[in-house]
């Protein structure tokens, strides 16, 4: 009988819960943008970057943040990942700005090098930005950012 009402408990207090999540009302998602680039120490057979990240809040409720994922997508395919345990809070209708390292293999450099190299326009990079932020209990959100960078003609060869 105990084990039950501990049943019944449990099944009651779920939707009660996904409830409380809609009061909030739906939220606009967050605006990440890359800002900055720093090299790090690598080991091995990897690159190390600190990426500077600038995420914006279009929301009129402040945002509490416990961590974040990212992965960088070049020409179409995964290119670097990186996760900070980071905690805080974006401001409401405002802007933070994090710093999260992240990897690239070796392997992956090479081929993107090479695949840039051989592209018809090897100054030109289209990448993808995705991830997610953690939030509490449940309140994780997830972005993806679109841009493109464009190489001096010399650093793509093609250029004096």
């Amino acid at each position: 009988m105990i084990q039950r009402r501990q049943a019944l408990r449990c099944v009651l207090v779920i939707p009660l819960i996904a409830g409380c999540s809609t009061l909030m009302g739906p939220r606009d998602p967050v605006q990440v943008q890359v800002v900055g680039v720093e090299p790090l120490g690598g080991e091995g057979l990897e690159l190390r970057m600190l990426c500077k990240l600038r995420v914006q809040n279009p929301n009129d409720v402040p945002i509490e943040f416990n961590g974040i994922y990212l992965l960088f997508e070049v020409r179409g395919s995964a290119f670097a990942t990186g996760l900070s345990d980071a905690v805080g809070t974006i401001p409401r209708f405002g802007e933070v700005v994090l710093s999260v390292p992240i990897t690239v293999s070796a392997l992956q450099l090479t081929r993107q090098a090479i695949g840039i190299f051989m592209s018809s326009d090897p100054t030109r990079i289209d990448y993808v930005l995705k991830g997610k932020i953690g939030g509490p209990a449940l309140g994780s959100m997830r972005f993806e950012s679109r841009g493109e960078m464009t190489l001096p003609g010399w650093a793509a060869g093609t250029g004096s």
